[in-house]
């Protein structure tokens, strides 16, 4: 299914998910990038969110991922998926047990059936969907129901590859603005934002919201 841009339609405007570059994400991407995003502190507050948040033995969907999941290791699941745009990284990323290479931006269906997970992540990664409404309704059709996705954002971006919003808002007002993108897909049950950052170290902003009803 190829991304049409519903932002406009959910009353959010257009410019806020352009780019600096459209061109094709898979090109900006052929290259293994092995480096963390976040620093060391901020790695550690959010495996210690995931810690609180997944149940052991839940199915996890790390999706738009690379090489490292920051999964709670001494945590046990059912099955780790993982999605992302670079075979290498996902590959070195010893966490996941099966993963999938797709660009989201051309196409939000995921090959996995409804209600496959009981969590789905998005670790600082979410600035760069042009059409995060699609990617969440996506999302809220592969959770079972009371299964959670968990948003973690922070300040560091591709600058060229992150969507105007990103640059334009503040951290609150760009978690307000992906809480209504949850809410506008109906799938989800009100969502909830904490800000969870280490003193001296990367910011580290959290969104997270139940599925809510029957999978359909």
């Amino acid at each position: 299914m190829t991304v049409s841009n519903d932002a406009s339609a959910a009353g959010l405007p257009d410019f806020l998910f352009e780019r600096q570059d459209d061109s094709d994400d898979a090109l900006f991407y052929a290259e293994p990038r092995l480096v963390a995003h976040i620093d060391a502190a901020t790695i550690d507050a959010l495996t210690a969110f995931y810690a609180e948040r997944l149940p052991a033995n839940c199915r996890v969907l790390d999706l738009m991922s690379s090489w490292i999941s920051h999964l709670p290791a001494d945590r046990s699941f059912a099955h780790v998926a993982g999605h992302g745009m670079n075979a290498a990284e996902l590959a070195a990323n010893d966490r996941l047990d099966e993963f999938h290479v797709q660009d989201l931006n051309s196409n939000v269906r995921l090959p996995w059936a409804d209600a496959a997970f009981d969590a789905v992540l998005i670790a600082v990664s979410v600035q760069y969907l042009v059409n995060p409404i699609a990617v969440f309704d996506e999302i809220g059709r592969l959770l079972a129901p009371g299964g959670e996705g968990i948003i973690a954002t922070s300040h560091r971006c591709f600058p060229t590859k992150a969507v105007r919003a990103f640059h334009a808002l503040p951290p609150a007002d760009r978690l307000r603005m992906y809480g209504e993108c949850l809410r506008r897909t109906g799938r989800f049950e009100a969502p909830e934002a904490t800000d969870r950052s280490p003193a001296d170290a990367d910011p580290l902003w959290l969104l997270y919201a139940r599925r809510s009803g029957p999978g359909d």
